[in-house]
């Protein structure tokens, strides 16, 4: 259920942003307006007033930060979820701390995203799976309280690639298997290392192996 859900898609490559609006469009969003920058961002969302902004963070020669803050001190009761190529911590906390409700990567598909914007509009908190451990720390952190150790948490796909990476597979073999582009595997393999704190490949496959995601 959509239940009339306006959006606003903010992304400073065309393609992409209007990829982005198409697909949630054809699945019962209504996409009031998209933008470029930071300006027009702020100025299209005060004329649309969409319930929620989906907003990238690198808006070329503008931060999306900007917009973020722009946005809700005109429109307060207006939601913003970020969709950003970064899952740096520090971009994550900035975001959060500029107000965004939510920050899910890229590498998110568009039923994922579908059901973030639907629980954003509602007023729940959206994150990539392991982000949502960070913030939480980090206002640990601020408060004075210690932090809990918490495990990082993969999706089904990042599993999933992450087990045909374990049997030796490329990412265009992968890619080919689950019917994605090996961009979107290497996004998720890139993703998996950095939730994991590993580096590299090999350190990939000796993790799959300690936690029995291999066949052998």
């Amino acid at each position: 259920m959509t239940d009339g859900i306006t959006v606003m898609v903010v992304d400073d490559h065309p393609i992409w942003r209007e990829g982005v609006a198409r697909d949630l469009t054809e699945r019962g969003l209504d996409v009031v307006a998209t933008a470029p920058d930071a300006a027009a961002a702020v100025r299209i969302a005060k004329a649309t007033r969409p319930h929620v902004v989906l907003m990238d963070l690198n808006l070329g020669a503008t931060s999306g930060v900007d917009a973020i803050e722009g946005i809700l001190a005109a429109l307060p009761g207006t939601k913003v979820l970020v969709l950003s190529a970064s899952g740096e911590q520090a971009d994550v906390l900035e975001a959060v701390k500029a107000g965004a409700s939510g920050y899910l990567v890229k590498s998110a598909g568009a039923e994922e995203l579908l059901a973030a914007v639907q629980r954003t509009a509602a007023g729940f908190p959206v994150f990539t799976p392991g982000l949502a451990g960070l913030v939480l720390g980090e206002f640990r952190r601020l408060a004075g309280e210690p932090a809990a150790e918490e495990a990082p948490v993969l999706t089904e796909r990042e599993t999933e690639v992450l087990r045909l990476v374990a049997k030796g597979l490329t990412a265009k073999q992968i890619g080919e298997r689950l019917v994605v582009s090996h961009r979107t595997v290497e996004s998720h393999v890139q993703n998996t290392l950095r939730k994991l704190q590993l580096h590299n490949r090999v350190q990939l496959v000796r993790y799959a192996i300690d936690q029995g995601l291999t066949d052998d």
